[in-house]
């Protein structure tokens, strides 16, 4: 009889533990620092590749949305090559998690850089959450949500 039992535990619990691979949490990681670098160089390119797109995503920052990944990519990941110089966009001590195909990863985060219009410096630092589908055996981005404020070192 225990061993039924065991046998079912480890059945129900089977699926989400396949998801729980280091490589699969590697492979999360290393899309988040991609982003990062698509951040910093105004590139869409890792957005396209590592997003999915699909109707109704959203994409917030800040406050603020953008709908769908064109909108992400064409109203702020380019525009902002030209907008802001010496522009960083770091992600550290990401945490993943894994349900059943589903992930989330939620990371530090430190935006730096100097407004070209003004002159102004940004330095701010805060919280960034990704959330991901496996797809086929490829995690994609399905919606993000960060939030910053200035930076204030610790004392």
């Amino acid at each position: 009889m225990r061993k039924i039992i065991f046998l079912i535990i480890a059945l129900v619990f089977a699926p989400a533990l396949a998801f729980a691979s280091e490589a699969d949490e590697a492979s999360i990681k290393a899309i988040i620092a991609d982003i990062g670098v698509g951040w910093e160089n105004g590139d869409g390119t890792p957005f396209r590749k590592h997003f999915l797109d699909f109707e109704g995503a959203r994409y917030i920052e800040s406050g603020g949305q953008n709908e769908g990944l064109e909108d992400l990519i064409v109203h702020h990941v380019e525009p902002e090559k030209g907008a802001i110089e010496n522009f960083e966009v770091k992600y550290s001590d990401i945490e993943v998690h894994f349900e059943n195909g589903f992930a989330w990863a939620i990371a530090d985060t430190r935006i730096k850089g100097i407004l070209v219009k003004s002159g102004r410096v940004i330095d701010k630092a805060g919280r960034s959450t990704f959330l991901f589908r496996n797809i086929d055996g490829v995690w994609k981005v399905v919606h993000t949500h960060s939030s910053s404020r200035d930076y204030k070192p610790k004392k």
